[in-house]
């Protein structure tokens, strides 16, 4: 079975998370894919090493093996002229181009949109930045703490009302940028199937940011205002919160039905409420949220989570157990989605990671390979190119390219 973008060729001069995941999903659709590092690495490696992984397991960092699966690396130093003309060279050939380098970076090596769009005018051009690529900002270096969910306005919503903000998880803006990365690229080519011409693309992490609380931002747009942090026990509604179980489990509601109040009530094991008065409509069980979430957070309280499942089952209500990530990689349904995927490396053997968030009907995606050492293949992409071992070995001499010493 052929992958989505298997007649595609993309060359990656990125590193951390944002851009480089983009192009570790083209790969997954089957893309040939060129990670351009320094001959010291993507910065990215072995910067998120997890000190509890198995001893087989310390030397690779598991967060780079997920973004970069199903690459090659060519190590080529961009400060030599002569590296930067094979980088322009491997772009001539290209379909996309995704970076994550300053436009005034790109400028300064000749690898500027303008520059490589004189050379190949149906080149994708896909820029990730932290806050755009115009005004005085524009080179300003950025990750997504900062980014994403600092100026973004996502951390200044999460949280307890009256407590300090909530810390981000590493990465998870990065891996919604990259998202947004990829549909502006394939946007962009389809539009250059019609035209022949490609263009710039691009996003940032504070545009995806704001994009994320785009319900609350919205509104702040109309009346100018900051959105009210929300407490687990002052919610809009006591059908729309986290109860914790006898077992410490929580179980998690979302129910926006006025209607199924009866039902909740019924469920939870507290029938007199439906008809109590500080319950009996909308606004009365936001008026008293507090003090109804405080008799419920009692009720769930006495019985284990499983107590609980068939009852909510026999009604309309939208509920969950909150997962820890072990609960998650044991979950039936998230096997039967094909949400991770096994790969081979040859100092770790056989590990599971994350499969892309998306399948196809009628085409393959699929982690093709763990990814690559740093320019594992460097001689073989410059081969490719039509330079002889000579002139191959010339540069290596130079410093302007490395390629590791062969396995035994």
């Amino acid at each position: 079975m052929s992958g989505p973008l298997d007649d595609l060729s993309v060359v990656e001069i990125a590193n951390w998370i944002a851009a480089p995941s983009a192009t570790a999903l083209m790969a997954d659709m089957g893309a040939s894919v060129i990670k351009i590092e320094p001959p010291s690495g993507d910065s990215m490696r072995n910067k998120l090493r997890q000190p509890r992984f198995p001893e087989g397991v310390k030397g690779t960092d598991m967060v780079f093996q997920m973004d970069n699966r199903g690459k090659r690396s060519l190590a080529i130093d961009l400060n030599h002229e002569r590296g930067r003309e094979i980088v322009a060279q491997l772009v001539d050939r290209a379909d996309v181009l995704v970076t994550n380098l300053t436009r005034g970076r790109l400028e300064r090596y000749g690898l500027g949109p303008e520059a490589l769009h004189r050379r190949n005018p149906g080149l994708v051009f896909a820029l990730a930045t932290g806050q755009g690529s115009r005004g005085e900002e524009a080179d300003n270096l950025a990750f997504d703490v900062t980014a994403f969910f600092g100026r973004g306005g996502v951390t200044g919503l999460l949280g307890e009302p009256d407590g300090p903000p909530v810390a981000p998880r590493p990465g998870a803006g990065d891996h919604a940028t990259s998202l947004a990365l990829l549909v502006a690229i394939l946007g962009a080519l389809r539009e250059r199937d019609r035209t022949g011409e490609g263009q710039v693309v691009e996003t940032a992490l504070m545009r995806v940011g704001t994009w994320t609380v785009g319900c609350d931002m919205v509104t702040t747009l109309i009346d100018g205002r900051q959105p009210t942090r929300r407490s687990r026990t002052r919610p809009f509604s006591p059908m729309n919160t986290m109860y914790r179980c006898a077992d410490g489990a929580w179980l998690v509601l979302s129910s926006h039905n006025q209607a199924t109040w009866p039902e909740f009530c019924k469920a939870a094991e507290r029938p007199e409420l439906v008809s109590d008065p500080r319950a009996d409509s909308a606004a009365n069980r936001f008026a008293n949220a507090e003090e109804l979430v405080a008799i419920f957070d009692e009720a769930f309280g006495s019985q284990p989570f499983d107590y609980w499942v068939p009852r909510l089952k026999e009604t309309s209500l939208i509920w969950s157990k909150m997962a820890e990530l072990p609960d998650v990689i044991r979950d039936p349904q998230a096997r039967e989605m094909g949400m991770f995927v096994e790969l081979e490396h040859p100092d770790v053997g056989r590990f599971e990671t994350l499969a892309a968030p998306f399948s196809f009907e009628r085409s393959e995606v699929r982690a093709r390979g763990r990814a690559p050492e740093v320019g594992e293949h460097t001689v073989e992409v410059l081969d490719e190119l039509g330079m002889g071992e000579d002139a191959i070995r010339a540069l290596l001499e130079a410093g302007v390219i490395k390629a590791p010493a062969p396995r035994s």
